[in-house]
């Protein structure tokens, strides 16, 4: 019932919210313009809609917190990640408030301090040891994470709806153990803030972006989530179940780094090597790149909760079937020519 009450408040705060935060990104003239031909949009569109999805997310959480006794580790990691947010937060806004944004140095400066706030708070890698190796792999997973749902951010609808299928994911897979309880309440916030915004996003009449605010913040705490559930309680091969559910992401990223490179080009740089703009190229007609993410990422939501509950061997066949299907994907989509 709390979870649900929780999904509820974040939407209904969102989708209330977000149009307000539209007429008030007019009134200061804050907007997106497309003053490169790395952009998809051809005209002005009014950012903040990252503030509506970071208000309700917070809200979502103190007013659940007030009728809920959380036990006090959940109450001390929910610190953690509302600390590190806000660090994030205020990255993500002076990044969309300036005209051509931040460089990527001061991004990924402020981006390591949030995730050491995360670990101040006990949210990293367990399994890795010696205990600095494990560190260092939490603020490279935290950053990454941070940053691909940044990057998957070219084409309205589809980041946030990746992150809502994502946290909704990582909901399913942690609501049995309930040993970490600050993952369930803080995915299902995620999801219900995503599902309030998303109409708007996809609006010709009411559109609003969510700029870096938005998805810095998504990936932020899309990454402390999946740090805080246990996947291995049927078989080990369940430690890469986070790669699963955030495959995406982490997929699109991989990519754009690789297709740069291979033209001797900085991967910090914008491009137009996203599989969506590539399928775009090839014919397919946004609506129906938006729905075949979606699909892709509720199957790859499937088989991540489906290899935590099989047998390892399982579990591996269907490793498998993900990575060679992954390959042939991307094999396909680098024989698109793109500018």
């Amino acid at each position: 019932m709390y979870y649900l009450i929780c999904f509820l408040i974040a939407f209904i705060i969102s989708f209330i919210l977000t149009p307000v935060m539209r007429i008030i990104a007019k009134k200061l003239k804050i907007y997106d313009i497309p003053f490169t031909n790395i952009k998809t949009h051809t005209k002005p569109i009014p950012y903040l809609g990252g503030v509506s999805l970071i208000i309700s997310f917070f809200i979502s959480l103190f007013i659940i917190r007030i009728f809920t006794h959380f036990p006090t580790g959940t109450l001390y990691s929910l610190r953690g990640i509302i600390i590190g947010s806000i660090i994030i937060c205020i990255l993500g806004l002076i990044d969309d408030i300036k005209y051509k944004g931040l460089g990527f140095k001061i991004k990924f400066l402020f981006q390591i301090i949030a995730s050491i706030v995360l670990l101040l708070y006990g949210i990293q890698i367990k399994f890795i040891h010696p205990h600095w190796l494990g560190i260092i792999f939490s603020i490279v997973w935290i950053v990454g994470i941070t940053n691909s749902i940044n990057i998957i951010d070219i084409m309205d609808g589809l980041s946030s709806g990746v992150v809502l299928i994502s946290s909704i994911g990582f909901f399913l897979i942690g609501l049995p153990q309930e040993e970490e309880i600050y993952v369930n309440f803080a995915s299902i916030a995620l999801a219900g803030a995503c599902i309030g915004f998303l109409p708007y996003n996809l609006s010709n009449r009411y559109k609003i972006f969510m700029g870096d605010t938005g998805s810095l913040f998504l990936g932020f705490v899309l990454s402390s989530i999946s740090l805080g559930t246990k996947y291995t309680e049927v078989n080990t091969a369940g430690i890469f179940v986070p790669i699963i559910l955030l495959a995406i992401p982490i997929y699109d990223t991989l990519l754009v780094i690789y297709f740069r490179w291979s033209r001797g080009r900085s991967p910090f740089l914008g491009s137009k090597d996203h599989f969506a703009l590539r399928l775009e190229k090839k014919g397919y007609s946004r609506k129906k790149i938006i729905l075949l993410t979606y699909l892709t990422g509720i199957i790859l939501t499937v088989l991540a909760f489906l290899i935590t509950r099989s047998n390892l061997y399982i579990a591996l066949i269907l490793y498998t079937v993900i990575i060679i299907s992954g390959l042939f994907i991307a094999y396909k989509l680098s024989k698109i020519e793109i500018e």
